[in-house]
């Protein structure tokens, strides 16, 4: 069985016309950069904000023909990744290989797609996304990966052979090498190669997709749950609450981040417990969260807050356990052990190594969402609305959780968006150390750390990873620039 080259005989045809638009795409940008130093030939206009800007000219040339080779460089890649689906990697090589194997995932974009963009008047700020060009871009390439994630890490959807298994033969092939002896039904080719202990790289990616899936925006989740409910109470009411609240988020913030994360996930620290203990104390916002917001809420209609807040709780609480839990234990050291939710009922065991990780980002995360909070509620408390709202006779936490909070969403929607990136990179980094998780785990950031050490003689290894990690982060950053943009315009 030959190798696989990239595009393989479909890039014959595709090849040089890919090449000629992409120097054309290159040069159309380079040209518009350098023009807009300029104003030569161009004509002033004003728009209807009263701004200035120029219209015509050389620049205006170059912006069309930067726009329409973009357009043109993307139908040549769509052109690839559907002949692609259709020919597999004997037609298209190994991008024809890759494209048929995240079939259901470009089958679950376009679903995203058309519907969200059917209902985007009807979906608030979500919907308003995709009036942004930006924001779509970002959109798209978060969705992918999550995809990706959940379809490879859950499913086993997507993965060509066992992120873990080591084949004989295949230590360090390039992208596209056969497989020696393929039985039936095995996929016939390592399409991104094999790592230097001959795992498949593709299949790692995917894997390492659901590690960050799993862990970002949860890790992110928690940390906002931690912020908010401390920090709208420290803006809301100042004062001594304020000061106290304030020094130990600046108390935490004073230590390096990855210091921070290096000392709260070496085994010393682990085999301590102080991860578990601090997973018991970090885990339980949500619950107070969730509980104020419904009792603040339903307040005066007592037959009905009491119910739900019994099934809303005891829900919460089950999964709270379930999670702060692990083989019936909260913590168990070799001398001691602290016991938690009786296994019978303990609905999951987290990895102790995602715990860890998870626990860790949470706590470092937690500070910054806290000040971001605190600075919304000191501004907004000072608003006619929340005047009203306190002339009601509505109490502290519904003025808070129903008056503050919905009118800061917007910059609290960016920033989680941004935040997750920063979490990607710091999950990223931390694989790179080695810290945390185990040193045969497919994250991204392990998986760049053991392919450096051969980068000059085969870079597949680490660059695949290296740049899905950057896609993922684009991504989320773009989506957070389109987000701000629509919200400003509420």
């Amino acid at each position: 069985m030959d190798p696989l080259t990239w595009t393989g005989p479909l890039g014959d045809t595709l090849d040089t016309i890919l090449f000629v638009v992409a120097g054309i795409f290159i040069v159309a940008v380079v040209a518009q950069i350098i023009v807009s130093y300029s104003t030569c030939g161009a004509r002033v206009v004003t728009n209807a904000d009263g701004t200035l800007s120029s219209a015509g000219g050389p620049y205006d040339m170059a912006a069309t023909a930067t726009r329409w080779s973009g357009l043109a460089l993307l139908g040549v890649c769509l052109i690839y990744v559907v002949a692609g689906i259709f020919t597999g990697p004997t037609g298209a090589g190994i991008i024809g290989g890759i494209s048929q194997q995240l079939l259901p995932v470009w089958i679950a974009l376009i679903i995203t797609y058309a519907v969200s963009i059917t209902y985007k008047r009807k979906l608030g700020l979500y919907g308003k996304l995709f009036d942004s060009t930006v924001g779509m871009i970002g959109f798209g390439l978060v969705m992918f990966w999550v995809f990706v994630g959940v379809m490879g890490g859950v499913f086993d959807m997507l993965m060509t052979h066992d992120p873990l298994s080591q084949v004989s033969g295949m230590k360090n092939k390039v992208p596209g090498t056969p497989m020696r002896g393929a039985e039936d039904g095995e996929y016939a080719w390592f399409l991104l190669g094999g790592d230097n202990l001959a795992r498949d790289v593709f299949s790692r990616l995917v894997k390492g997709a659901w590690i960050v899936v799993q862990i970002a925006p949860l890790a992110t989740l928690f940390a906002f749950m931690v912020g908010i409910t401390l920090g709208l109470p420290a803006g809301y009411y100042g004062g001594r609450l304020d000061t106290f609240i304030s020094f130990l988020a600046n108390l935490i913030l004073a230590f390096p981040v990855i210091l921070l994360f290096y000392l709260l996930v070496t085994p010393e620290i682990v085999a301590t417990g102080i991860p578990n203990y601090m997973a018991v104390v970090l885990f339980i916002f949500p619950i107070i969260f969730f509980g104020v917001l419904l009792n603040s809420r339903f307040y005066t209609q007592p037959s009905f807050r009491t119910p739900l807040l019994i099934v809303v709780l005891g829900v919460l609480a089950w999964l709270y356990l379930s999670l702060v839990s692990s083989n019936g234990s909260i913590v168990a050291t070799e001398t001691y052990r602290v016991p938690g939710i009786p296994a019978f009922a303990d609905l999951f065991d987290v990895d102790p190594g995602i715990l860890v990780v998870f626990v860790s980002v949470v706590f470092v995360n937690s500070p910054t969402v806290f000040r971001i909070v605190r600075g919304l509620a000191l501004d907004i408390k000072t608003r006619d609305y929340v005047a009203a709202a306190q002339t009601r006779g509505e109490g502290p936490w519904y003025i808070m959780l129903w008056e503050i909070l919905p009118n800061a969403r917007g910059p609290l929607i960016v920033d989680f968006c941004l935040r997750i990136g920063y979490t990607t990179i710091l999950l990223g980094t931390l694989g790179f150390f080695g810290l945390g998780l185990e040193s045969e785990s497919p994250d991204w950031g392990s998986t760049i750390n053991a392919g450096r050490r051969l980068l000059a003689l085969y870079p597949h290894a680490a660059l695949a990873p290296a740049l899905s990690l950057m896609m993922l982060v684009l991504g989320l950053n773009l989506l957070a620039d389109g987000l701000r943009e629509e919200s400003l315009k509420d």
